[in-house]
Parts: structure tokens; sequence; C-alpha cells
């Protein structure tokens, strides 16, 4: 319904109003026309409704309109304004910027207008049109957000990239028509929560962006931890619920740059070492932790070459097993070590979770196999019943491709099922104790014994004990380090040895290094099996062999 705030109509506009409401018949976009000499504005129905107007027919338009102009363009849109009218020949206005509807949401426009001159060359007449900028395919087509950044501009700030966690599931789970509708529930929810002066932009993906000028990092903490909470609850799809958090990476302007570029690249760095980091967590950006990421993205594309090179720079360390009782050497727990194209050794902490992230450790763990293989079939010549344990990643058991091939490697060197361990880490054991299980007794059948490994620096080391299928548990040196000083960690590795044989399992003490913790451990504990520094350091094949196979 049209507004009348009974405001009459001046000759120039009078002339033009029948074809001015004829286009505002056909157009989707908003139309204004205004005369500059009686400073009389003549808008189109749609932009009285959308932004609450006064009516179709204003004096002074500015004065309803720059209050509804968002802060930050507020200055931009003046001064593009009386540029334009101060000109004395014919020019053109063009402007993006944000304006709050009836609702009191900012949304994009694209306003685009031009100055006519009458016969003596002065301004009298200023026509164009506005248009919603999701209208002209120029904001992002899931969530109607920006999906591009203005320039961030004052005397400082934050910039806060948000990148939700593990949103590959939800369309593997579902498919990408349900991921578009998480995009968008998630855009709201944190549109919900932030001051609503401040505008979510929409990046590529499933990031999003918000510029928030003259921020403090207890600033930035607050929205952050608002943003965690209101993504902390379950949404609802189609009768299924779903959590989806989100990661974050700040960086404060200027301190860390003043183009928007390095800016972006930045707070992505950021937001990229906070999903690293354990994910639903927010990193504010600084120069050392960059660093360090940049080293880390150079490190995995070096990663790369070597596996696709035949895991070249890779190598096999033996750590030393021996048995409890009397010290003879029963088997070595291979180690992966790595050298950098520059011959660095680069500690295993540094180059595993690269290995894991990008799923190499799927091939790398196939090499580290079939070396192994090849390697104990050699030490069986020194000691005929030698086994090597070999860590297996969580990746690796989903890999439904790694039996078969540690089978056919089995088969290929002639080496019996017992000549291998399969070690893995309890910290990467998952809930799906089914599946786990399922693989396990696969490789159990053939003859393969499994371990579980770090028993102890989990949360759930009694539930892995009760739901995972294994033959041997190996105790963290977590356990054993203040054995002989503490009456408490003694009787627990007791007790988890007991009850350990209870069941069949059999223990192998980890991280023994002192004559009188292998004694205590051997004597009271009753363990089966001891690898520490005590017996031996990881060693090279060739060391490991003049140390412990030909003295």
């Amino acid at each position: 319904m049209r507004k009348n705030n009974r405001i009459p109509l001046s000759p120039c506009l009078r002339r033009f109003r029948f074809y001015f409401d004829l286009l505002g018949k056909t157009a989707k976009d908003y139309l204004f026309f205004t005369d500059l000499q009686e400073n009389l504005v003549m808008v189109s129905p749609n932009l009285v409704n959308d932004f609450d107007l006064p009516g179709e027919i204003m004096h002074d338009f500015d004065q309803y309109w720059v209050p509804l102009v968002h802060p930050e363009e507020r200055g931009e849109y003046q001064s593009s304004i009386s540029k334009v009218l101060a000109s004395q020949v014919p020019c053109e206005h063009s402007l993006e910027y944000r304006v709050k509807n009836r609702k009191g949401e900012y949304i994009w426009i694209c306003c685009r207008g031009r100055v006519g001159l009458d016969r003596d060359g002065n301004p009298y007449m200023f026509v164009g049109t506005m248009s919603r900028m999701a209208q002209r395919n120029q904001a992002d087509e899931v969530t109607g957000l920006l999906n591009k950044y203005h320039r961030a501009t004052g005397e400082g700030g934050a910039i806060m990239v948000f990148g939700l966690d593990n949103f590959k599931i939800v369309n593997e789970t579902y498919n990408r028509m349900t991921g578009d509708i998480v995009l968008k529930r998630v855009a709201d929810v944190i549109g919900n929560v932030i001051p609503p002066e401040l505008t979510l932009f929409k990046l590529d993906g499933d990031e999003y962006a918000l510029i928030y000028p003259n921020a403090k990092t207890e600033d930035v903490a607050e929205i952050f931890a608002s943003v965690q909470s209101a993504l902390s609850r379950p949404q609802d799809i189609d009768g299924h619920q779903y959590f989806c958090t989100a990661s974050c990476g700040t960086v404060f302007y200027p301190e860390a740059g003043k183009d928007y570029l390095v800016l972006h690249k930045h707070a992505e760095a950021a937001m990229d070492i906070a999903k690293r980091e354990g994910k639903n967590r927010n990193t504010i950006f600084s120069k050392e932790q960059y660093n360090r990421w940049v080293r880390s993205i150079s490190m995995r594309d070096s990663i790369w070459e070597s596996v696709e090179n035949g895991c070249v720079g890779f190598s096999l360390f033996f750590q030393p097993q021996v048995s409890a009782v009397d010290q003879r050497l029963i088997g070595a727990e291979a180690l992966l070590r790595w050298k950098n194209p520059k011959g660095r050794m680069v500690a295993p902490m540094e180059f595993i979770p690269i290995l894991e992230e990008t799923k190499l450790i799927i091939p790398v763990g196939k090499w580290i196999a079939e070396e192994a293989i090849k390697v104990c079939k050699r030490w069986r010549r020194f000691v005929p019943d030698f086994r090597v344990s070999i860590n297996m990643s969580y990746e690796q058991i989903k890999d439904l491709s790694f039996k078969n091939f540690v089978e056919d490697c089995l088969e290929r060197y002639d080496m019996p099922p017992d000549s291998i361990v399969l070690e893995l880490t309890e910290s990467k054991i998952v809930a799906d104790w089914s599946f786990i299980n399922k693989q396990f007794d696969s490789f159990r059948h053939l003859g393969i014994a499994v371990a579980m490994d770090d028993f102890g620096t989990g949360y759930s080391s009694l539930a892995s004990l009760k739901n995972l299928s294994c033959d041997i548990v190996k105790i963290d040196r977590e356990f054993v380090k203040k054995i002989l000083e503490n009456d408490f960690d003694r009787r627990l590795v007791q007790y988890v040895v007991d009850l350990c044989h209870s069941i069949g399992i059999s223990c192998c003490i980890e991280g023994v290094e002192e004559e009188a913790e292998y004694e205590l451990l051997t004597k009271e504990c009753k363990a089966d099996s001891i690898q520490g520094y005590l017996f031996g350091h990881p060693e090279s094949v060739t060391d490991f062999e003049e140390k412990f196979l030909q003295g």
C-alpha cells in the first residue's frame, strides 16, 4: 500500500510522473527521481515499503535515507552524492553500500544514478535505480551474504574468518542441497549473535568473515564465545539432528598489515592452525605461528614429492624389545623417520600429523609394512622367532586394501604371520568398536597379533581394553617413570598386568630406563616384555644389526 504524505509534485516531477509509474510497474529495482532545484524526490512504492519511508514524495530525501545507511559506508555515500551534485557536467553515481530495511536488517544495494543538466548547464535532476545485490548475482547464491570483503578502513580493528569443522561430512552424509541449507542456517545463527552494526561476509566454501572496526582482544573473544555457544545447540534438518562447530582465525590490523590480501591470508592461516590444534576454537594470528604454518605447508609439499618418488627420504629405525624374564631379544618396534630435501632429519611429531591429515599415511603405511617385513626376514637368520611391531594409523584401518597388501607381502617374502605385530595408538581409537574389531579380527584370523599402544595415556583406557580385541597391551612410560617412588603407580601397573593376563592379553612395558625399574616390573608386576632405553635406543638397520644381532 502506498503511503501518502500529501507533498505536492513540482512541475518537473509532474512532467515525468507517468513514465516513472509505468517503469515502476515493470522493474524489480528501486527507482528514484530527484528535482534538484526543489530538493524534492519521487521514489517507487517498493522502496517506501521495504525501507519504511514516509512516502513516495519527500523533501530532502537524505534526512530519511542517510540514517539508514550503514555507519561504515555513510561517509563514502555522502561524499559520492556531494561530488555528483556539485558537478557542472553530466556525470554518473555508482556505489555499493548497506542500508537498514524495515526489519532492521542491513542489506547490500547497488545504486546507480545520473545527473541531468538544464539548458544553462545547471544540475536540475538526478535519476537512477537501486538494486538489491542478491538480485544482481553479486551475493552468495546460498546465503545471500556478500561474498567479498570491502577494504578494512579506519584506525584499526580485526578480521575474523570462520570455517565450519568437518562440513564435508554433512555433504557426504546427506547431499549438497542439505549442505546449502546448513550454510544458510549457520549464517543466520552467526548473524543473530554478532553486534547489529557488523555484517557477516560469505567467503568461498564453508567460510564466513567479519570485519570488526576498533575491536580489541576481549571483543573478539566475546564474539567467538557467542558463536561457539550458538553453534553448540543441535540443528535439525529433515528430522535429523546435527552439530556443526566452527574454527576461527583472527588478525588485527594495522598491526598485521594494511593490505586486504595480506590480512585475509593471515586470517585464513590462523583459522587453519585452529583446525589443526583441535577445532572449535579461535586462534589469533601471530608471526611466529604463521612462520611455523608456512614451514608446515612447505613440508607438506616436500612429503608429497617424497611419496610420489617411492618414499625417498623415509627410513625405518628399530627399538629393541626383550623378554622380561631373561632379557632375550625377541623383536623390535619399527619407527618412521624422514629427512627433508635439504637432508635434515625432521621430528616425527612434525611430519606424521601431516601424513595423517593428507591421508598419505596410506601409501607410506604400505611402504613401512613391506620394509619391516623385509628387515624381519633378514633378522630371523639371527633370531628365529624375531618379530617386528608396526604402528598402524586409523586411516589404514579404514583402508580395506591394507590387509590384502600385508597378506601379499608375507607371501612374497615367505614370512609367517607371527613375524609382525600391528600396533594401534589408543588415542586414535574412535567409538566405532564393531568396525575396528571386525578389521582387527580379520588380521588375527591370518595369525597376525594386534597391540594397543600407549595404554594409559588416554581418557578411555579401560573402555578400550573392554571393547577392543587385541593380543598385546603396551603400557606407556607415564605409568613407569614414578614407579620406584610411588606405591600407587606400582600397584596400578601390577593390577593392569594382572587384569590383562586374566583375559589372555600379554603386556609390554614401554619407556623402561633404569635397572631398578626393570627389576620391579619383572619380579612384582610380572610384565611379559620390555621396551626402553635400558635395552636400546631406536637405531638404523645397520646400527641395529651391529649392536644387537652380531655381538
